[in-house]
């Protein structure tokens, strides 16, 4: 059904709205009385024709989306590498030097200068702290917004590419609620830990980016998981974590210590005892973190140790 025009549009025979669309035969019907509205409209489809998805997956011509995760978002002539024909023939040595000079100067002209090449490095640098973390397309997409509309504002100006590439990253995690730390940033990056938060903070302020703190309990399941802990203890973690925070203890805290430490206390409390320091090295915080933040979760539950 082409809802506006046909929500518009009534039959002359019976008066009724109920009109459909044939979408094979460029048709209009009233589907109470069988009328032919209209005929012979302009299909704006494919010439072909197809009755299921496998189908029209198969015959469908158009390329990839664009995306946000290139230089030129995928507008550009790819030449396949795999050196075979329509038909999946090899091809003969003369077309394959022919197609390596090809392929050679495609890569060349795909960047017209250095502001192009410097975002190309860019996006191919956020692809690969992404890939290391595990972290979904879609923050990818997101990652590279943000450092486009840094580029835009002249922000990247004193400060390095890799920088500003991984803040980006630092701040799209965040955007998408699936938060990875400094530290975890940090070990994928080509740039020290104090550098990203820096250069994080002044992108963050200067595109007005409104990030909201870190829920520690964005956490809790990737530590869990890491740590071979049951759902038990991940809802006991969860429940301390909320309890604590609804009593002013998690302002100013770090929310990996804090997560960490509540999943500490979960494993004592449902005797699936892990130490401080594996758990500490799952979330790369310091032994003393742990302490210092388990003592006052439990102190404010009423536990004692």
């Amino acid at each position: 059904m082409d809802d506006e025009n046909e929500g518009l549009r009534r039959c002359p025979e019976c008066d009724s709205d109920n009109l459909a669309k044939s979408t094979d035969r460029g048709e209009l019907v009233c589907e109470d009385c069988g009328l032919v509205v209209e005929e012979e409209n302009i299909d704006p489809g494919p010439e072909w024709r197809a009755f299921n998805h496998a189908e029209r997956q198969q015959k469908s011509r158009v390329g990839a989306p664009t995306t946000q995760t290139m230089h030129d978002k995928g507008l550009t002539t790819t030449i396949d590498w795999k050196d075979k024909d329509a038909y999946g023939r090899s091809i003969s040595s003369k077309k394959r030097s022919q197609m390596h000079r090809l392929r050679k100067w495609q890569e060349r002209i795909r960047t017209k200068d250095a502001g192009e090449r410097n975002l190309q490095f860019a996006l191919s640098e956020i692809d690969r702290m992404a890939s290391a973390l595990g972290v979904p397309r879609s923050v990818r997409e997101v990652a590279s917004v943000i450092y486009r509309r840094s580029l835009a504002d002249d922000l990247i100006r004193g400060r390095s590419i890799e920088g500003v590439a991984t803040s980006a990253l630092y701040a799209a995690c965040r955007k998408e609620g699936i938060p990875r730390s400094l530290e975890e940033i940090s070990e994928v990056s080509r740039v020290e830990r104090k550098e990203i938060g820096r250069t994080y903070r002044y992108v963050s302020q200067e595109l007005a980016l409104e990030m909201r703190p870190v829920d520690p309990k964005k956490y809790v399941p990737r530590f869990c998981s890491e740590l071979t802990l049951s759902e038990e203890v991940q809802a006991k973690a969860n429940d301390i974590i909320e309890t604590t925070a609804d009593e002013g203890l998690l302002s100013g805290k770090s929310p990996t210590g804090y997560a960490a430490a509540a999943i500490y206390a979960a494993s004592l409390l449902c005797n699936e005892k892990k130490t401080q320091r594996e758990v500490a090295d799952v979330a790369q915080v310091t032994e003393v973190t742990i302490r210092n933040r388990y003592q006052e979760q439990i102190e404010a539950m009423g536990i004692h140790s």
